[in-house]
């Protein structure tokens, strides 16, 4: 065999794994990726993210996300770049909605650092924020601000010090199973070892059969506002937020570069069947819309974005990512359903040691590839 492990596709679950395989277990690994290493295709792309443990989905998350939290601070101290800002986040809802609930029970049966505002106090803290009337405030002191592509390539030299194999624009073709391990046939060659983990984002059906029945592509549009006075947006007086009120679910980042003000909607663009099929660029109208939501409840920040760039993720109808065997040989790390960036260290760690046969840390059983039938 060429390797322990072979991992398709170096974003951030895949970079990630090949870090906790190489340098912690001290697998050979070759990690192999279809464009250059650090392109702007994968779902992780676009300046920042938001790390909180406020968790919306579910509380049964924070577990997880407490230790890609270690991990992100382990990752950082290791190298040479900042990767996360830690600023805190604002969760802002009526407490009687799902996903306010869900932050509450997180930050209390957790033991989470946090404050709860009223209305009266979210004003006065935060008066970047228009239109409160009953809302109240939820601020996740250990939440904050993820730096996806230093993050990235972070791990990836961090990977390749401890030993990892990275080959880049080699699209992979197929994998097959051989006798005692896996197949992956490229563009550039093929490679054989004893496991793959594929975390291949939108492109994962393509390479898992398994999965084209379970993943729907959605583009993600990132938007970028100048506000008349970027001091008022800086981390230290603004933090990441997420807002629901009503059907309108917005996001926003505080100022990373002193200058624009990332804020916007979520998956709401709609589906595509294909990769192939993403438009990179919009037209001026098509993004009225999130313009105007975002004016209306950060009236500080203008109705028409400086900027905007166009990315994509796979989500599953439950919106869990899947993780772990499909088949002998192949992990997958698949369908992050838009919320997976921040869970990348610990998932990279789950995939590394679902392929080397370890018993997990956490249970990974809501993940499984088989919740689906078929």
């Amino acid at each position: 065999m060429d390797a322990d492990v072979i991992v398709v596709g170096l974003g951030s679950a895949g970079a990630m794994a090949c870090w906790q395989l190489a340098e912690v277990h001290g697998a050979q690994v070759i990690g192999v990726e279809q464009y250059a290493l650090g392109h702007d295709a994968g779902g992780y792309a676009g300046e920042s993210r938001l790390f909180r443990t406020g968790y919306h989905e579910s509380p049964e998350y924070v577990p997880m996300l407490l230790r890609a939290r270690e991990l992100w601070q382990e990752l950082e101290r290791g190298g040479r770049r900042t990767l996360f800002l830690p600023a805190g986040v604002l969760s802002i809802g009526a407490p009687t909605i799902a996903p306010m609930r869900n932050v509450l029970a997180s930050v209390e049966e957790h033991e989470i650092p946090h404050e709860v505002l009223d209305a009266a106090e979210l004003k006065s803290r935060f008066p970047q924020h228009g239109s409160i009337t009953d809302e109240i405030g939820v601020l996740d002191r250990l939440g904050g601000v993820l730096r996806p592509e230093s993050a990235v390539q972070e791990a990836l030299r961090r990977a390749r010090k401890a030993g990892a194999e990275l080959i880049d624009n080699a699209p992979v073709a197929g994998i097959e199973e051989i006798p005692g391990g896996v197949r992956v046939s490229t563009a550039r060659g093929s490679h054989t070892a004893k496991s793959v983990v594929v975390t291949a984002g939108a492109w994962a059906a393509q390479l898992v059969p398994e999965l084209r029945e379970v993943l729907d592509i959605r583009p993600l549009v990132l938007t970028w506002f100048a506000p008349e006075d970027p001091a008022a947006f800086a981390p230290e007086v603004f933090p990441g937020f997420i807002r629901d009120l009503g059907d309108v679910h917005l996001f926003g980042i505080p100022s990373v570069d002193g200058a624009l003000v990332k804020a916007g909607w979520a998956d709401a663009w709609g589906s595509i069947a294909d990769p192939a099929q993403l438009v990179r660029f919009l037209e001026p109208s098509a993004l009225a819309g999130v313009g105007g939501e975002v004016h209306d409840l950060v009236p500080d920040l203008p109705a028409h974005p400086s900027r905007h760039s166009v990315h994509m993720d796979a989500y599953t109808p439950d919106r869990r990512a899947v993780i772990g065997t499909v088949r002998p040989g192949v992990v997958v790390v698949a369908g992050l359903s838009g919320h997976g960036f921040k869970l990348a260290p610990a998932f990279g760690e789950i995939a590394a040691r679902s392929a080397l046969g370890l018993p997990q840390q956490h249970d990974i059983s809501r993940f499984s590839p088989d919740r689906f039938g078929g």
